[in-house]
């Protein structure tokens, strides 16, 4: 699983049809599912966005988590995040799990997410072209990939 994190003082993800789904201070994290993930990758991906310290604490220290700070969390599936580019100009996503397997572990980590951090969680649709709008505050941008551990 592969998470882009972005700290943020805003941000809205919409699509057409759809009700806008908008966030204050907090994180946006873009989430990749791969064939290879299981409950185990969304465990440790859940633990490390939560508690991850790239807030400012009162000193102006990037020393407190999203939890610490009581922000939000946008959550958007982004398969694009598990392209490949070794060969030729046209990124391959065979890497990228079908639906009928990104869905329900897409689905679970929102559910995780949501238990483990308390806070507000608003998210994306899943396959739908969507519009995200963002104030990236820092800016401060995290990659994350479960299988490396970093």
């Amino acid at each position: 699983m592969r998470a882009v994190i972005q700290r943020v003082s805003g941000a809205t993800v919409s699509s057409a049809g759809k009700e806008s789904q908008t966030i204050g201070h907090g994180l946006v994290i873009l989430l990749g599912v791969t064939d290879e993930d299981e409950r185990d990758d969304i465990e440790w991906l859940c633990d490390k966005i939560c508690h991850m310290r790239i807030f400012d604490d009162s000193s102006g220290v990037m020393n407190d988590s999203v939890i610490d700070t009581g922000g939000a969390l946008l959550v958007v599936s982004q398969f694009t995040l598990l392209a490949s580019t070794r060969k030729g100009k046209r990124p391959s996503y065979i890497r990228a799990a079908r639906p009928e397997k990104a869905i329900p572990l897409y689905e679970l980590f929102i559910a995780r997410i949501t238990a483990t951090s308390g806070l507000p969680v608003r998210t994306g649709w899943f396959g739908a072209r969507m519009t995200v709008r963002l104030d990236n505050e820092g800016p401060v941008t995290i990659l994350l990939d479960s299988k490396q551990k970093e």
